[in-house]
């Protein structure tokens, strides 16, 4: 892989906020799925995260970080935020709604900070590992330095 020069939005985030970060890049491997990205950058699939943005009866949004090779099960993150039932957004609706791409979604730097629930799993590693903000890129940080920059609650959310 190659070294990363380019700096996005999110590592302009965390900079501004002395949070530190490892980055990676995969630009050039030409992976799209979360597993892959994890094969590629030779990381535990458990430690590396996915942004999933979803829609409430209610019209509420809320952001869900889920390790890669996981389903989440929308009933457990409609009780996570205390709601009926919970849908995907529709991908068309994604960069209108956060800034980001399908494929390229962080939960740091959204256009509006969302209610954000991440799994359980993510308090068994000193670090998770999710999007920078642009496809190619992840950045990894602790829990700890994460809360300094997004609110965030912790729920078991994946389908068993």
């Amino acid at each position: 892989m190659k070294k990363n020069t380019e700096k996005t939005n999110v590592m302009r985030i965390l900079d501004q906020k002395k949070i530190p970060y490892k980055t990676y890049c995969y630009i050039d491997s030409g992976v799209i799925s979360g597993i892959d990205v994890a094969i590629v950058l030779n990381q535990d699939p458990h430690q590396v995260f996915k942004t999933l943005v979803t829609i409430a009866n209610s019209n509420n949004n809320y952001v869900f970080l889920l390790p890669v090779h996981r389903e989440l099960d929308l009933k457990k993150a409609a009780k996570a935020v205390g709601e009926k039932s919970i849908s995907m957004i529709k991908s068309k609706d994604l960069l209108p709604l956060t800034g980001y791409i399908h494929g390229g979604c962080s939960p740091i730097g959204m256009k509006k900070q969302f209610r954000t629930v991440i799994d359980a799993s993510a308090a068994d590693y000193d670090t998770i590992i999710f999007s920078a903000g642009k496809i190619g890129y992840q950045v990894e940080t602790s829990l700890n330095e994460l809360k300094k920059v997004v609110r965030f609650e912790l729920y078991d959310l994946t389908v068993n």
